[in-house]
């Protein structure tokens, strides 16, 4: 299994398609490359901001936590 590097929330952050070209989303302590997916254009996906944990947005979404499985997890969220 390859151990996958450990970010920070404030690395995490500026994954989010404005100041660096990555767009990533972490979800319950994974973090998820969506930088191909059409519907995170600019960073944003309907009201919801790439770099940040959506874990507590997910239950609101008209889609389950499978959406991830379709994404490369590049780290962890580091829970300091």
């Amino acid at each position: 299994m390859i151990e996958l590097p450990i970010y920070t929330k404030s690395q995490l952050a500026l994954r989010n398609g404005q100041d660096k070209p990555q767009i990533w989303v972490a979800y319950k302590g994974d973090i998820y490359d969506v930088t191909e997916s059409r519907l995170w254009r600019n960073g944003k996906h309907y009201e919801h901001w790439a770099g940040q944990d959506l874990t507590d947005e997910l239950p609101d979404a008209p889609h389950t936590e499978t959406v991830f499985e379709k994404f490369v997890k590049v780290g962890r969220l580091s829970p300091a």
